[in-house]
């Protein structure tokens, strides 16, 4: 699952992609440095899977991933091809979520493509260029609806019928995300087209040092402006995140958050919230031989949490022996867990939750 970091040239995306992956994009002070979008795997920060290697004393110790993209900068005119407009809208269209950076704070050495910092104005900018790409794709696919409608096929007749929803609200400049669609709709119709302001968002204000404990003024501005949206909005301090990473030493960087009194990385905040926004939870396995967090959708159900292992213990399923990681901790080992009575013994039906530890029998 992939989540693309995108906003106006400038605004600090290729920075924060170098301190989430440390893969080291090329970013300085011109729009356009990035041009090929760089893509990095950056481990999800879990306490669960630090107090889980305490316990079980591994071998090695594998945390869940996602994958970052950092796409080219948007400017005005991008849908019609403007700057690397067709470019950057296909880099998009292949990302499971936004991660949308704002410029929130002032400084008159780095330069604002438009002139001057407005947040809001900012989001409004690349909005409607997506909205436009969205339109346009509407619009292709609804003049080869019609035609199936006038024929009185039922099933084009209701095709259209959203489309046309979905082109009058992108006319009033709402993104797809924001209008109401029953869940067949959205499955049925909306989904499979891959609208790009149908892709969920967590917009990212990047601020100055003084704002990274408490946000500031332009962080209000942009969380009323999105009110409406079903968006995400955090706050992190860009150029401080990157001069932490730039720490070897643990403690060092622990002395830098503690003066800053903060708690952890706020690039550790961002990456979780980019696994929630994609919709994904962790289950773990716990042996002597490794201790591993894996991916899996929200509502997954044991054999597919299984399969995520290995197609062969999807296939082969028998069960799940399932233990709440609250129950792990309490009890202190399988065998105690085993002992008390409290670990589950779940089939095909079971959904799992997150946090959970399990253990998969399967024939094949």
């Amino acid at each position: 699952m992939k989540a693309g970091i995108v906003g106006l040239p400038n605004v600090g995306k290729s920075t924060l992609f170098n301190c989430l992956s440390n893969a080291k994009a090329q970013s300085a002070n011109f729009p356009f440095c990035t041009i090929e979008p760089n893509v990095g795997v950056v481990n999800v920060p879990d306490n669960r899977l630090v107090k889980l290697e305490e316990l079980v004393n591994p071998e090695r110790v594998l945390p869940a991933t996602v994958e970052i993209v950092d796409i080219a900068g948007l400017v005005k005119g991008a849908s019609k091809g403007e700057g690397l407009g067709n470019q950057f809208l296909g880099n998009i269209r292949e990302t499971d979520a936004i991660l949308h950076v704002l410029r929130c704070f002032d400084d008159g050495n780095i330069v604002h493509v438009d002139g001057s910092v407005d947040p809001v104005r900012d989001k409004e900018t690349i909005d409607i260029e997506l909205q436009l790409k969205d339109l346009d794709t509407t619009e292709k696919k609804l003049e080869k609806v019609k035609r199936a409608s006038r024929t009185g096929n039922k099933e084009a007749q209701t095709e259209e019928a959203i489309l046309i929803r979905i082109k009058e609200g992108l006319e009033q400049g709402k993104s797809v995300r924001a209008l109401d669609f029953t869940e067949k709709e959205r499955e049925e119709y909306v989904k499979p087209l891959q609208f790009i302001t149908d892709k969920p968002v967590m917009y990212v204000c990047n601020v100055d040092e003084a704002g990274a404990k408490a946000g500031n003024a332009y962080v209000e501005q942009v969380k009323e402006a999105v009110k409406e949206e079903n968006a995400e909005v955090i706050f992190l301090a860009v150029g401080m995140e990157a001069d932490i990473t730039e720490l070897e030493d643990f403690e060092e960087r622990q002395i830098f958050l503690e003066d800053m009194g903060l708690q952890e990385p706020g690039s550790a905040k961002l990456i979780r919230g980019a696994y929630k926004l994609l919709d994904l939870q962790t289950y773990f396995t716990a042996g002597v031989k490794e201790v591993r967090a894996w991916t899996i959708p929200v509502g997954a159900t044991a054999p597919q949490a299984a399969g995520v292992i290995h197609t062969d213990f999807e296939k082969g399923f028998i069960r799940a022996e399932v233990i709440g990681y609250d129950n792990y901790v309490a009890y202190g080992s399988e065998i105690k867990v085993k002992e008390a009575g409290k670990m589950g013994v779940e089939g095909k039906e079971y959904i799992v939750k997150d946090g959970d530890i399990m253990h998969f029998r399967f024939n094949v």
